[in-house]
């Protein structure tokens, strides 16, 4: 069973410091890839789109439109223990042992240069808004031969 963005983004910000909303796109990205390279299988039930400044996923935005910065209880009424097992715990805080500790800018930037981001904007100019899902497919594909880490 797959976990809304709403709780793997409650929980990475439960296990850490208020960051910008951008390093917690990221990092929620990440967290399916890595679950997507680890089980086969995608962990959060969203897609992911390459927007201008990395991968993006739509519901997760629409929780924090308007934020630059987001704190655990900017998500009020999401309660992420009711909704992710030991398992899922454990990959999304791989990805926090491994990319924690960077910037969102590190994060956008590093996404930039992965095959996953840049074939879904093939084709768009740099500040057009991308609509072209990164697919899970690509995404397994690509971090499977190149993992991740820091």
């Amino acid at each position: 069973m797959m976990i809304s963005v709403a709780n793997v983004a409650a929980y990475i910000l439960e296990k850490s410091k208020p960051m910008t909303t951008m390093k917690l796109q990221k990092l929620v990205y990440y967290v399916q890839a890595m679950s997507l390279c680890r089980t086969g299988k995608p962990l959060i039930d969203t897609e992911f789109y390459a927007w201008i400044n990395g991968s993006v996923s739509r519901e997760l935005f629409n929780l924090h439109k308007g934020l630059f910065m987001i704190r655990r209880r900017d998500l009020q009424g999401v309660n992420p223990d009711e909704h992710i097992d030991e398992a899922s715990k454990e990959i999304i805080d791989e990805v926090l042992i491994i990319l924690g500790n960077e910037t969102g800018n590190s994060l956008s930037e590093r996404t930039h240069n992965e095959k996953p981001w840049i074939d879904a904007r093939a084709g768009l100019r740099a500040n057009q808004l991308g609509t072209t899902p990164i697919t899970n497919q690509a995404m397994m594909q690509y971090y499977s031969a190149n993992p991740i880490q820091s």
